[in-house]
């Protein structure tokens, strides 16, 4: 087993980062598949209490990086969801101490056991969001349907094409993947919000998931509860297709250089070369 990293990440603070973590780190272990949620905001930690286990963390993140913890005693296992499990970060420690090195240490120890690493990271481009996104294999960019969130996203998607490993290491780039949060068609009927259509022409990205404008984020959050767990809500709805669309969309990935020709891997690498352009010259 070696894990696929997710980095969710957004330009803006306070778009739904934590909760789009949990709902979808939960959704993907509902689906069968093994996963740690890690929180990379040193000292402003939220996602043990999003998930309801804040009482349960004993050992951290940097614990387990300078071996006064094994993994397996930091690690705290969803007792809602068995194959959820999460790596909390320090509350106290200063942000400097998130090295390189202590990153890599933590995730060497942590890709053979499970199938997906969902790293939850801080707002915009200081030193703990780069830290998040440098192991990242897939980004889920998260945004609310306002220029600001919008304009903010569009500046991390260049960071995540530079500052990655698989961008520093010649590898095939970070994928990316959009989850527009807080969405409420009313108000986008009134132009009080951008509308989906308007998003995609600024960030050239692939929609994932469309989550409601809905109380029910709040009670979930509130509760210590993953969104998606709640089947009934919208939110809950829309974290599991959003989830079952990224497995779906990997595997036929997965799949393309022996099932597809060559015809559609060269309309699929134009596709991406286009999508660059665009965004060059956007910011011309």
């Amino acid at each position: 087993m070696s894990a696929t990293v997710i980095t969710v990440t957004s330009g803006k603070g306070g778009v739904g980062k934590t909760t789009t973590t949990a709902a979808f780190g939960a959704a993907l272990a509902m689906a069968g598949h093994r996963v740690c949620v890690v929180d990379f905001d040193m000292g402003l930690r939220n996602l043990d209490l999003v998930m309801g286990v804040e009482k349960r963390v004993v050992y951290d993140f940097l614990h387990v990086a300078h071996g006064t913890a094994k993994l397996a005693q930091a690690l705290v296992r969803d007792k809602r969801v068995p194959d959820l499990f999460l790596l909390a970060t320090s509350q106290t420690a200063d942000k400097g101490e998130l090295t390189p090195e202590a990153i890599d240490h933590v995730m060497n120890l942590l890709r053979p056991e499970f199938d997906y690493i969902l790293c939850d990271s801080p707002a915009g481009i200081e030193h703990g969001a780069m830290m998040a996104l440098h192991h990242a294999d897939h980004a889920l960019v998260v945004c609310n349907p306002e220029i600001t969130s919008v304009r903010d996203a569009d500046r991390i998607m260049g960071y995540i094409a530079a500052r990655s490993r698989r961008a520093q290491d010649g590898m095939a780039p970070v994928r990316e993947h959009l989850i527009v949060t807080r969405y409420n068609e009313e108000r986008v009927r009134r132009g009080e919000m951008l509308s989906l259509s308007a998003i995609q022409d600024i960030l050239a990205m692939p929609l994932l998931g469309l989550v409601p404008d809905s109380p029910s984020v709040l009670r979930a959050s509130n509760a210590g509860r993953p969104a998606s767990l709640d089947a009934g809500t919208e939110v809950g709805r829309a974290y599991r297709t959003a989830a079952r669309r990224f497995l779906d969309q990997t595997r036929q990935t997965a799949r393309a250089p022996l099932g597809m020709g060559a015809g559609f891997l060269s309309a699929l690498a134009e596709t991406a070369q286009r999508g660059v352009l665009r965004r060059l010259f956007r910011h011309a």
